[in-house]
């Protein structure tokens, strides 16, 4: 049997159920787009370079927030915190206002950090590449920085959890 094939017999289902059994971290990608936040949220989020200073996130093709976002200059990407459930709920839903009772600020050249969250990076695109249907964005990293008191939020067999002491 080739990968190919163990690959087509996997129902989207039991891919997710098996993928969902390492966890993961949650990422707001955002910025400002005329004046107003526009994001996404990325369960994908890693570190790839340390020299050059690069990470990554994907994004799903059908995503209609993806395609404004890739054409900016600058993104900001925040490692969501325990408490930032509710946030990341919002990020995540394709109807309503992501951003209404969201603390943020922006940088002046437009990257949107999320309030209180784990850690932020302020980064520009640099590659992207077509990966089945997502785009996996490697972004270079401009500034960042991290808060040790803030736990952060993580994703873990469909469900949101926390780190145990």
């Amino acid at each position: 049997m080739t990968v190919q094939d163990v690959t087509a017999a996997h129902h989207p289902r039991e891919l997710r159920r098996v993928y969902g059994a390492f966890p993961s971290g949650v990422t707001a990608v955002a910025a400002l787009v005329d004046g107003v936040p526009v994001g996404l949220a990325a369960s994908s989020f890693t570190s790839v370079s340390l020299a050059p200073a690069l990470v990554s996130v994907c994004a799903d093709n059908r995503s209609t927030t993806w395609p404004v976002l890739r054409t900016l200059p600058r993104l900001g990407i925040s490692v969501l915190g325990a408490h930032q459930e509710a946030a990341c709920r919002r990020l995540s839903s394709k109807n309503g206002e992501r951003f209404a009772e969201l603390d943020y600020r922006t940088s002046a050249d437009g990257a949107l950090f999320v309030e209180g969250a784990s850690a932020w990076l302020d980064c520009s695109i640099e590659s992207v590449l077509p990966a089945g249907d997502h785009d996996i964005i490697v972004f270079r990293v401009h500034d960042l920085d991290a808060d040790p008191a803030v736990p952060p939020l993580v994703f873990h067999g469909g469900t949101f959890g926390r780190l145990a002491a």
